[in-house]
Protein backbone atom coordinates (compact mmCIF):
# COMPACT_ATOMS: atom_id res chain seq x y z
CA UNK A 1 0.00 0.00 0.00
CA UNK A 2 2.57 2.56 1.10
CA UNK A 3 4.29 4.07 -1.91
CA UNK A 4 2.03 2.27 -4.38
CA UNK A 5 -1.59 3.07 -3.54
CA UNK A 6 -1.20 5.97 -1.18
CA UNK A 7 1.63 8.35 -0.44
CA UNK A 8 2.06 7.78 3.28
CA UNK A 9 5.84 7.50 3.03
CA UNK A 10 6.42 11.22 3.77
CA UNK A 11 4.09 10.91 6.77
CA UNK A 12 5.93 7.83 8.03
CA UNK A 13 9.25 9.57 7.52
CA UNK A 14 8.17 12.60 9.56
CA UNK A 15 6.76 10.34 12.27
CA UNK A 16 9.86 8.15 12.43
CA UNK A 17 12.27 11.08 12.66
CA UNK A 18 10.14 12.76 15.33
CA UNK A 19 10.31 9.48 17.24
CA UNK A 20 14.08 9.18 16.69
CA UNK A 21 14.53 12.72 18.02
CA UNK A 22 12.30 12.02 21.03
CA UNK A 23 14.44 9.04 22.05
CA UNK A 24 17.76 10.63 21.07
CA UNK A 25 18.50 8.16 18.26
CA UNK A 26 20.98 9.16 15.55
CA UNK A 27 19.55 7.32 12.53
CA UNK A 28 21.39 7.84 9.23
CA UNK A 29 19.65 8.08 5.87
CA UNK A 30 21.14 4.73 4.86
CA UNK A 31 19.81 3.05 7.98
CA UNK A 32 16.39 4.65 7.56
CA UNK A 33 16.18 3.59 3.90
CA UNK A 34 16.92 0.00 4.94
CA UNK A 35 13.63 0.03 6.87
CA UNK A 36 11.50 0.59 3.76
CA UNK A 37 8.86 -2.12 3.39
CA UNK A 38 9.26 -3.37 6.97
CA UNK A 39 6.52 -3.26 9.60
CA UNK A 40 6.85 -0.64 12.34
CA UNK A 41 7.11 -3.34 15.01
CA UNK A 42 10.04 -4.94 13.15
CA UNK A 43 11.80 -1.58 12.75
CA UNK A 44 11.38 -0.74 16.44
CA UNK A 45 12.72 -4.11 17.55
CA UNK A 46 15.77 -3.56 15.35
CA UNK A 47 16.28 -0.08 16.83
CA UNK A 48 16.12 -1.39 20.39
CA UNK A 49 18.77 -4.00 19.57
CA UNK A 50 20.96 -1.69 17.49
CA UNK A 51 21.06 1.15 20.03
CA UNK A 52 20.91 -1.09 23.14
CA UNK A 53 17.87 0.82 24.38
CA UNK A 54 16.40 0.34 27.82
CA UNK A 55 12.95 1.00 26.31
CA UNK A 56 10.86 -1.86 25.00
CA UNK A 57 9.83 -1.84 21.29
CA UNK A 58 6.17 -1.19 22.17
CA UNK A 59 7.11 2.20 23.65
CA UNK A 60 8.79 3.23 20.39
CA UNK A 61 5.89 1.87 18.34
CA UNK A 62 3.33 3.86 20.34
CA UNK A 63 5.30 7.09 20.04
CA UNK A 64 5.84 6.69 16.29
CA UNK A 65 2.15 5.87 15.65
CA UNK A 66 1.06 8.87 17.71
CA UNK A 67 3.11 11.17 15.47
CA UNK A 68 1.86 9.36 12.35
CA UNK A 69 -1.80 9.78 13.34
CA UNK A 70 -1.25 13.50 13.86
CA UNK A 71 0.28 13.88 10.39
CA UNK A 72 -2.35 11.61 8.78
CA UNK A 73 -5.16 13.87 10.00
CA UNK A 74 -3.49 17.22 9.35
CA UNK A 75 -1.08 17.02 6.39
CA UNK A 76 -2.73 18.86 3.43
CA UNK A 77 -0.56 17.05 0.86
CA UNK A 78 -1.69 13.55 1.84
CA UNK A 79 -3.35 11.89 -1.18
CA UNK A 80 -3.44 8.80 -3.38
CA UNK A 81 -0.49 8.17 -5.68
CA UNK A 82 -1.25 9.87 -9.03
CA UNK A 83 -2.94 7.45 -11.44
CA UNK A 84 -3.49 4.60 -9.00
CA UNK A 85 -7.26 5.06 -8.68
CA UNK A 86 -7.61 4.63 -12.45
CA UNK A 87 -5.49 1.46 -12.28
CA UNK A 88 -7.63 0.06 -9.45
CA UNK A 89 -10.81 0.88 -11.35
CA UNK A 90 -9.37 -0.69 -14.51
CA UNK A 91 -8.60 -3.97 -12.72
CA UNK A 92 -11.96 -3.95 -10.94
CA UNK A 93 -13.86 -3.47 -14.21
CA UNK A 94 -12.00 -6.43 -15.74
CA UNK A 95 -12.69 -8.75 -12.81
CA UNK A 96 -9.13 -8.81 -11.45
CA UNK A 97 -9.06 -9.89 -7.79
CA UNK A 98 -7.09 -7.39 -5.71
CA UNK A 99 -5.61 -7.87 -2.25
CA UNK A 100 -3.72 -5.28 -0.23
CA UNK A 101 -0.66 -6.85 1.41
CA UNK A 102 0.99 -4.06 3.38
CA UNK A 103 3.53 -3.71 6.15
CA UNK A 104 1.28 -1.00 7.60
CA UNK A 105 -0.87 -1.71 10.64
CA UNK A 106 -4.45 -2.79 10.02
CA UNK A 107 -5.66 0.45 11.62
CA UNK A 108 -3.67 2.48 9.07
CA UNK A 109 -4.88 0.33 6.17
CA UNK A 110 -8.49 0.74 7.28
CA UNK A 111 -8.12 4.50 7.72
CA UNK A 112 -6.71 4.85 4.21
CA UNK A 113 -9.51 2.71 2.77
CA UNK A 114 -12.14 4.77 4.54
CA UNK A 115 -10.66 8.14 3.63
CA UNK A 116 -10.33 7.33 -0.08
CA UNK A 117 -13.30 4.97 -0.56
CA UNK A 118 -11.29 1.91 -1.63
CA UNK A 119 -13.16 -0.82 0.25
CA UNK A 120 -15.31 -2.15 -2.59
CA UNK A 121 -12.35 -2.81 -4.87
CA UNK A 122 -10.38 -5.23 -2.68
CA UNK A 123 -11.30 -8.73 -1.61
CA UNK A 124 -8.93 -8.78 1.39
CA UNK A 125 -6.55 -6.64 3.43
CA UNK A 126 -3.42 -8.14 4.98
CA UNK A 127 -1.26 -6.35 7.54
CA UNK A 128 2.34 -7.43 7.99
CA UNK A 129 2.10 -6.19 11.57
CA UNK A 130 -0.12 -9.21 12.32
CA UNK A 131 2.17 -11.82 10.78
CA UNK A 132 5.11 -13.73 12.23
CA UNK A 133 7.62 -12.42 9.69
CA UNK A 134 8.05 -9.08 7.92
CA UNK A 135 9.15 -8.40 4.34
CA UNK A 136 11.52 -9.53 2.82
CA UNK A 137 10.03 -12.77 4.18
CA UNK A 138 7.44 -14.04 1.65
CA UNK A 139 4.68 -14.85 4.18
CA UNK A 140 2.49 -11.84 3.41
CA UNK A 141 2.42 -12.51 -0.34
CA UNK A 142 1.93 -16.23 0.14
CA UNK A 143 -1.14 -15.42 2.22
CA UNK A 144 -2.32 -12.83 -0.30
CA UNK A 145 -2.38 -15.46 -3.04
CA UNK A 146 -4.42 -17.73 -0.76
CA UNK A 147 -6.85 -14.87 -0.04
CA UNK A 148 -7.16 -14.23 -3.78
CA UNK A 149 -7.91 -17.89 -4.38
CA UNK A 150 -5.31 -18.10 -7.14
CA UNK A 151 -2.09 -20.07 -7.64
CA UNK A 152 0.96 -17.87 -7.22
CA UNK A 153 1.95 -18.38 -10.87
CA UNK A 154 -1.21 -16.48 -11.85
CA UNK A 155 -0.61 -13.53 -9.49
CA UNK A 156 1.42 -10.34 -9.71
CA UNK A 157 2.74 -8.15 -6.92
CA UNK A 158 3.11 -4.40 -7.40
CA UNK A 159 5.87 -3.11 -5.11
CA UNK A 160 8.04 -0.05 -4.63
CA UNK A 161 10.58 -1.34 -2.10
CA UNK A 162 13.62 -3.59 -2.17
CA UNK A 163 12.26 -5.66 0.70
CA UNK A 164 8.89 -6.04 -1.01
CA UNK A 165 10.49 -7.17 -4.27
CA UNK A 166 12.57 -9.72 -2.38
CA UNK A 167 9.43 -10.97 -0.63
CA UNK A 168 7.58 -11.35 -3.95
CA UNK A 169 10.49 -13.26 -5.48
CA UNK A 170 10.76 -15.51 -2.43
CA UNK A 171 7.04 -16.25 -2.79
CA UNK A 172 7.52 -17.14 -6.47
CA UNK A 173 5.23 -14.34 -7.68
CA UNK A 174 5.83 -12.09 -10.70
CA UNK A 175 6.82 -8.65 -9.40
CA UNK A 176 6.19 -5.27 -11.00
CA UNK A 177 8.29 -2.55 -9.41
CA UNK A 178 6.73 0.91 -9.35
CA UNK A 179 9.57 3.41 -9.44
CA UNK A 180 8.23 6.63 -7.99
CA UNK A 181 9.62 9.87 -6.64
CA UNK A 182 8.56 8.76 -3.17
CA UNK A 183 10.72 5.61 -3.10
CA UNK A 184 14.32 6.60 -2.47
CA UNK A 185 17.41 4.40 -2.82
CA UNK A 186 15.49 1.19 -3.57
CA UNK A 187 16.88 -1.63 -5.73
CA UNK A 188 14.58 -2.77 -8.53
CA UNK A 189 17.08 -5.18 -10.10
CA UNK A 190 15.19 -8.33 -9.12
CA UNK A 191 11.77 -7.14 -10.32
CA UNK A 192 10.48 -8.79 -13.48
CA UNK A 193 9.20 -5.43 -14.77
CA UNK A 194 9.85 -1.82 -13.75
CA UNK A 195 7.28 0.92 -14.44
CA UNK A 196 7.03 4.65 -13.79
CA UNK A 197 3.37 5.03 -14.85
CA UNK A 198 0.47 2.76 -13.91
CA UNK A 199 -0.92 2.97 -17.44
CA UNK A 200 1.90 0.60 -18.41
CA UNK A 201 0.09 -2.26 -16.66
CA UNK A 202 -3.55 -1.54 -17.54
CA UNK A 203 -5.68 -4.45 -18.65
CA UNK A 204 -6.68 -3.63 -22.24
CA UNK A 205 -10.08 -4.18 -23.83
CA UNK A 206 -9.20 -7.65 -25.04
CA UNK A 207 -8.58 -8.72 -21.44
CA UNK A 208 -4.80 -8.94 -21.79
CA UNK A 209 -2.38 -7.09 -19.59
CA UNK A 210 -0.24 -6.37 -22.64
CA UNK A 211 3.02 -5.03 -21.15
CA UNK A 212 3.34 -8.05 -18.82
Amino acid sequence: MDGVIVDTEPLHRKAYFEMFHHFGLQVSEDLYNSFTGKATATVCRELVDLFNLKKDPETLIARKRSYFNEFFDNDPDFDLIPGVRKLIENYYQHGITMVVASSASRATINRVFERFGLGKYFSARLSGAELKASKPHPEIFERAAIEAGEPRKDCIVIEDSTNGIKAANAAGIYCVAYKSQHSKDQDYTDAQKVITDFEEIYVRQNGDCEPI
